[in-house]
């Protein structure tokens, strides 16, 4: 089965090919996403080396002067999209590239993509890195010398959309005292799959609102800093900047890039102790999110939590008590609840739903990462079983957007949710299946 699945997997990304890089899934994301690229690029890798270089070079394409790698990338036209280029009217920024682009970016995945395309290479795509290289370390470098206004190590997101973790319940209590004007919408997300399992129209209305205002700044950062309303410092978003910086370092030592290594290293150092001393809540044992607009912590535990795990931030002893709480004894979900390994928000939260978007259900991507979280602290029976769940769900429904956490409901439905034939969804069922033993 798994061989008939994998052909099938190679030909979702066949025929979501666009001549140099991979859209996500045909209609309802028909550009080039940031970190979908980077994933998808993983299961390139495996089956098409080049096309995975492709996928790599295309999304940099993009890449504004100052170093800001946008969200997406309309390297094509298309009507099956809102909000297209028009509405993010990137070229305001005097940065802007001369690609048309979105003005938000997304979690950094690029270096250790960057990492695990030579790795997967069997080490034979030096070259390949060395090209690639100094672009993505101005990519860090621009989120350390632009979003980091206190200096600590720990950057902010300005939009939900940078999360990538779109709807989660965590913005609810940002957008309640959000007073956005009522735009009239063009969505066309909805004509391609159920409204019902996608953002509200009040919630596009903010999600426009904050676009607005960047473009009323002109993408000026500083402007941004200071008074944009939703200011974030997200855990996900932040554990990716650190892992994407340990793969940087130990990529740039092979290149002999002593002064960038250092710069690194330095930002590491403190990324680490910062998301340490400021996300983690001892009484939740968790990872948190922190509001830096209000100033104050936001208390919730969602799957973005778990992605400190594939950073390396917490110790053993914490990393462990994670596990424990989380996962074995069923609180979040585990192999005695009636959930699938990972919820993408904490199942017994009131504001937790199964079927809409990032409130609940399961995503490939992030399970991805805590799967390796899980491995790089030897918790193989944890790692083990999210990887479990995460093929017995591809091998059931096949390559939808996410999937539905409540073991139960598994015996009544015959799909996923979402789009279907999703990019990422086939790139890392075969990175799953290729690359096991990374």
């Amino acid at each position: 089965m798994q061989e008939q699945l994998l052909e099938k997997a190679k030909k979702v990304l066949e025929k979501n090919w666009q001549d140099g890089f991979t859209i996500p899934c045909e209609g309802l994301y028909p550009f080039q996403w940031n970190w979908d690229s980077g994933f998808i690029a993983l299961g390139w890798a495996h089956i098409d080396m080049e096309k995975a270089k492709s996928e790599l070079r295309y999304l940099l394409s993009g890449q504004w002067s100052n170093g800001f790698l946008p969200h997406i990338i309309f390297h094509n036209e298309a009507e099956t999209y809102f909000p297209g280029p028009e509405v993010h009217n990137s070229s305001l920024s005097p940065f802007a590239s001369r690609l048309k682009t979105s003005g938000i970016t997304q979690p950094p995945v690029l270096g250790f993509v960057l990492e695990e395309v030579y790795e997967i290479s069997e080490q034979s795509e030096l070259p390949f890195v060395e090209e690639l290289y100094d672009r993505v370390f101005m990519n860090h470098s621009y989120f350390y010398e632009n979003r980091d206004p206190h200096n600590e190590g720990l950057v902010y997101i300005c939009h939900n959309w940078e999360a990538g973790t779109d709807n989660t319940p965590v913005w609810d209590e940002i957008w309640k005292d959000l007073d956005s004007p009522e735009y009239q919408l063009e969505r066309r997300d909805t004509k391609h799959v159920d409204a019902s399992n996608r953002p509200s129209n009040r919630e596009y209305q903010h999600y426009i609102h904050l676009i607005e205002l960047f473009k009323e700044w002109k993408y000026d950062d500083a402007l941004i800093a200071q008074k944009c309303p939703f200011l974030i410092q997200d855990p996900l978003f932040n554990a990716m900047l650190i892992r994407s910086n340990e793969s940087l370092i130990r990529l740039g030592t092979l290149l002999h890039k002593e002064d960038a290594v250092r710069q690194l290293e330095a930002w590491n150092k403190k990324a680490k102790k910062s998301f340490q001393t400021k996300l983690y809540d001892p009484a939740l044992k968790a990872y948190i999110y922190f509001n830096l607009r209000a100033g104050k912590p936001m208390k919730f535990v969602s799957s973005s939590s778990f992605a400190s795990l594939f950073a390396g931030i917490p110790s053993k002893k914490e990393a462990t008590e994670i596990a424990n709480k989380y996962f074995r004894n069923g609180s979040f979900s585990g192999k005695n609840s009636a959930y699938l390994l990972c919820a993408s928000f904490n199942p017994e939260s009131t504001n937790f739903d199964p079927k809409r978007y990032w409130r609940g259900p399961v995503w490939i991507n992030l399970n991805w990462i805590i799967y390796h979280g899980f491995k790089r602290y030897d918790l193989e029976d944890l790692a083990d079983q999210i990887k479990a769940d995460t093929l017995f769900l591809l091998e059931k429904y096949g390559f939808y957007e996410y999937f539905d956490p409540r073991r139960a409901v598994h015996q009544q439905l015959d799909a996923g949710y979402g789009g279907n034939n999703f990019s990422w969804s086939a790139a890392l069922y075969i990175d799953l299946l290729k690359n096991a033993n990374v």
